[in-house]
């Protein structure tokens, strides 16, 4: 495939990547006006309810639910910026991985909270999201993702506090999320067959090597 059609590709994922966080924070911040017109009976109703089998199902609901608008704000930011950086690479191995951030962080909220609690809330998504951007590149030998990475890890660096014990946060939804991203990237990582280097090509795993892979990555970004 010719590098000009490779960048039009990574360009169309990463549009639609754009469109449907756009479309996820505006579809949660739809349900946030009913919920909050109930009087957030919806995050009691279908959020994630520990040890309990009919809280089961908020697994998939919980993560479109919150409990106040300071709730979905502070997860609205991080949400659409790691969700984005999680989805450009294709959209449709993005909707794979959402689905084991939300299975992980749900399940281990469930079985580790304490009984009765109810959890909701897309910061489970958002910490799945923030390690799968952080390992991806490791595993998919991108070099222009793992530049990502470190940058997001180097900057985002408060969020691993949201992984400890702390009274009155799901710190457990945080953890297992974060877990589930980091499996998604393994899981979901490219599997591409080694390429021998032709003549005049540098050596696999040298500096020019390097050099060159992450300045056609860029290329292939628009950058």
């Amino acid at each position: 495939m010719s590098d000009g059609r490779t960048a039009e590709i990574m360009i169309a994922e990463a549009r639609k990547a754009f469109w449907v966080m756009v479309g996820f924070l505006g579809l949660i911040w739809v349900i946030q006006v009913v919920n909050w017109a109930a009087g957030y009976s919806l995050s009691y109703s279908y959020g994630v309810r520990s040890w309990q089998l009919d809280g089961l199902p908020g697994i998939i609901t919980a993560p479109f639910l919150h409990w106040s608008w300071g709730h979905i704000e502070s997860n609205s930011g991080p949400l659409f910026i790691f969700g984005f950086l999680a989805a450009y690479r294709g959209v449709k191995k993005f909707l794979g991985v959402t689905a084991l951030i939300a299975v992980a962080s749900g399940l281990g909220a469930w079985f580790t909270a304490a009984p009765s609690t109810v959890g909701a809330g897309a910061s489970g998504l958002v910490f799945g999201y923030f390690g799968y951007v952080l390992v991806r590149g490791a595993f998919d030998r991108h070099l222009i993702d793992i530049v990502i990475g470190v940058v997001m890890g180097l900057c985002f660096a408060y969020q691993f506090t949201g992984l400890l014990p702390a009274e009155g946060i799901g710190w457990q939804a945080h953890l297992f999320g974060f877990v589930g991203g980091i499996a998604g990237g393994y899981l979901f990582r490219d599997r591409r067959p080694a390429v021998s280097p032709g003549r005049g090509d540098a050596a696999p795993g040298s500096a020019g090597d390097s050099r060159s892979a992450l300045l056609k990555e860029i290329e292939d970004l628009g950058l």
